[in-house]
């Protein structure tokens, strides 16, 4: 590995200095033009354009999406739920993930290692809001322990990745 290049496994090829300039700002503002980009990472527009569709070819860039305050169209209560199962077969798990994954309230689902099997982070109005949640939850498969943190205020949240130096 030099230093000007990271490996991508899953795409089977390297990334530049150049790639991530691009990667850092698009993940700042998706919605400049190829032409500031290039600006600012020192490419003109044609050959930072073929750079972009490379990237989302690869699958780096996964989606360009705009970013919504929960609190201004009524989602304000961040919820944090630890989920225990008794059961870990993979007929359990492909049920429990497809009620969770059709559940819009839940933002991440994550299989976890240590004393919790999954966490969710799931985003409502309100508390009734939440119990209406909290019923379907527990309703779409076995589970031993079912556990809510409520967000108190958000100090921190960032939607860009560190992209790393070579």
């Amino acid at each position: 590995m030099t230093d000007l290049a990271i490996q991508i496994p899953e795409a089977n090829r390297r990334l530049d200095a150049i790639d991530r300039k691009i990667l850092t700002v698009l993940q700042e503002d998706a919605s400049l033009s190829v032409a500031e980009i290039g600006d600012r990472v020192g490419l003109s527009s044609t050959p930072c354009w073929k750079r972009i569709q490379r990237l989302e070819a690869d699958g780096v860039i996964l989606r360009r999406v705009a970013l919504v305050d929960q609190n201004k169209i009524g989602l304000g209560i961040s919820v944090f739920v630890s989920v225990e199962s008794a059961d870990h077969s993979e007929a359990w798990l492909k049920t429990f993930a497809g009620a969770v994954s059709a559940m819009p309230e839940v933002m991440e689902f994550y299989r976890m290692a240590g004393d919790v099997d999954y966490m969710l982070r799931v985003v409502v109005a309100d508390m009734p809001a939440y119990d209406v949640f909290y019923k379907k939850l527990i309703s779409a498969v076995p589970l031993k322990n079912v556990t809510s943190r409520f967000a108190m205020e958000k100090i921190k949240s960032v939607t860009a990745l560190p992209v790393p130096a070579a």
